[in-house]
């Protein structure tokens, strides 16, 4: 494994670039892999997953701070609070689309140094705005659009780990390296009201008596961008081969399963990522208590936020590893059933629920009383997300190496090249796809908050409906051109993948 450390010292391929680079990486070769290339890949995955982990954050850092802007003295519509936390999300999956083309234009180490440090625009903005309450509503739109750039880190770092590490072994890799960006938005949920004062962690940490300072939020943040800038330069590596040209990496847009595999994404991480975003104010607008309270009193919507995105985090992991050992399609038919039963089960849940609980508190207790089952359901259908979003991810790359495998001879080397070119066509695919699918987290909270609805909740209940009937396509889509045993007349179906 030859490393490029200078100018100087590199070969013609990248002596005109500066940084860190590794010439020589082959993944595949089991002797380079346990001579030391399991050991950098590792490396880099863990500091990926660090600047990954900090963009989700940034990215969703509205989500919950816009909760919180009525207290703080701004006179926003719950529509108009949907839009806030909907535009990141919409900016964010046009973004994924470039910065996955930066990685083999920049290199893998290079970009995430350049988009950690962008993530200092939207949070130092963040922070200013949120101080002074005469701040108008579209500075606050424009600042929550720059949150979108941590959105597109995910896109970068899922293109870059994925020229790390070895076929058998990109599911559980990639399934890592997106729960721990995902792990984020639960993060940034948790913690942000314990860091501005506004509520304790379960009442076992004390909420501030100073009032509320969103501000800190913007500060922490900031900080953290540079420390992820930092350990970028110093323990993370550029990839010689993983090197294309855009419009080479764009021809996966003429492949149909580009749009079959984004229009599932759209199922799995566009739901995620919309629910994360809107969880806070769903809580918030349909189960009301006023103030923070002890556990037990009441539903103050920071206690419970942040669960749904840890729930599916954490089973993102386990969605790439049943993927490896079952087989990408199956898993990926059973999560999205899974989303069809519980999205019918919070439906129902909320049928029972009565408009604006705010204008009376015997209402509001009324509504309380379902909020365990709607959190229960809610929580199962971000477990099936977060499977499904691990299953698809594998699913990408199986696809295009089955389609390299089909059309050469094995041990030839028209099968290696047909192999090299299948992971830069799959790293473009796992781009263009996310951009996609994480279009969902800026169509859900719109859908949360139509203006042709008179109240939240019956925009909620008429949103529901919609989202379990994409799921049902999802399924069945997956069922005929994944798993549905090929026939003369069904050319894109691929069983096994």
């Amino acid at each position: 494994m030859t490393t490029t450390d200078s100018r100087l010292d590199a070969p013609p391929a990248t002596r005109a670039r500066a940084g860190r680079w590794i010439d020589d990486w082959r993944p595949e070769d089991p002797e380079f892999w346990e001579g030391g290339g399991r050991q950098v890949a590792r490396r880099n995955l863990i500091w990926s997953i660090f600047a990954e982990h900090l963009g989700f954050s940034v990215w969703l850092i509205w989500s919950v701070s816009s909760a919180f802007l009525l207290q703080m003295g701004f006179s926003f519509t719950p529509q108009q609070l949907f839009v806030l936390v909907a535009l990141p999300n919409l900016v964010g999956s046009l973004l994924r689309l470039p910065y996955t083309f930066a990685v083999p234009k920049f290199g893998g180490r290079n970009w995430t140094m350049i988009s950690a440090a962008l993530l200092l625009i939207p949070t130092l903005l963040f922070a200013i705005a949120v101080q002074d309450s005469s701040t108008p509503y579209w500075v606050f739109c424009v600042i929550a659009a720059t949150a979108g750039f941590g959105g597109g880190n995910f896109a970068s770092s899922m293109a870059n780990i994925n020229f790390f590490y070895p076929a058998a072994r990109k599911g559980a890799a990639l399934g890592l390296n997106a729960a721990g960006g995902n792990a984020g938005v639960a993060v940034i949920q948790l913690l942000l009201p314990v860091i501005i004062g506004g509520a304790g962690i379960f009442g076992l940490v004390k909420a501030s008596e100073g009032g509320l300072h969103l501000q800190t939020a913007g500060f922490v943040y900031a900080g953290l961008a540079v420390l992820a800038t930092i350990a970028a330069y110093l323990w993370m590596d550029n990839l010689t081969g993983a090197t294309s040209k855009p419009r080479e990496q764009l021809r996966v847009v003429r492949k149909p399963h580009t749009w079959i595999m984004a229009f599932l994404y759209i199922g799995t991480f566009g739901s995620f990522i919309g629910y994360s975003a809107a969880m806070p104010l769903l809580i918030k607008l349909n189960f009301w208590v006023p103030e923070p309270a002890p556990l037990g009193t009441g539903i103050y919507f920071a206690y419970f936020a942040f669960l749904g995105a840890a729930i599916g985090s954490v089973t993102r992991p386990f969605g790439g590893w049943l993927a490896d050992k079952y087989g990408g399609a199956k898993v990926t038919l059973g999560a999205f059933t899974g989303m069809v039963v519980f999205t019918l089960a919070v439906l129902v849940t909320l049928m029972q629920l009565t408009p604006n609980p705010t204008a009376d508190p015997a209402i509001a207790s009324d509504n309380q009383s379902l909020f365990p089952w709607f959190l229960a359901f809610f929580l199962f259908i971000f477990a099936s997300t977060g499977i499904g979003n691990g299953s698809t991810y594998k699913m990408i790359p199986a696809i295009w190496r089955r389609e390299a495998e089909t059309t050469t001879e094995a041990g030839t080397p028209e099968r290696a090249a047909a192999i090299t070119s299948s992971t830069k066509q799959a790293s473009a695919a796992l781009g263009v796809i996310g951009a996609i699918g994480a279009m969902g987290g800026f169509l859900i909270p719109i859908a949360f908050s139509s203006p042709w609805v008179d109240n939240p909740l019956s925009a909620t209940k008429g949103a529901f409906m919609v989202f379990t009937a994409y799921y049902v396509v999802c399924a069945l889509v997956t069922y005929a051109v994944y798993l549905r045993r090929p026939a003369a007349a069904a050319k894109l179906a691929m069983a096994g993948v």
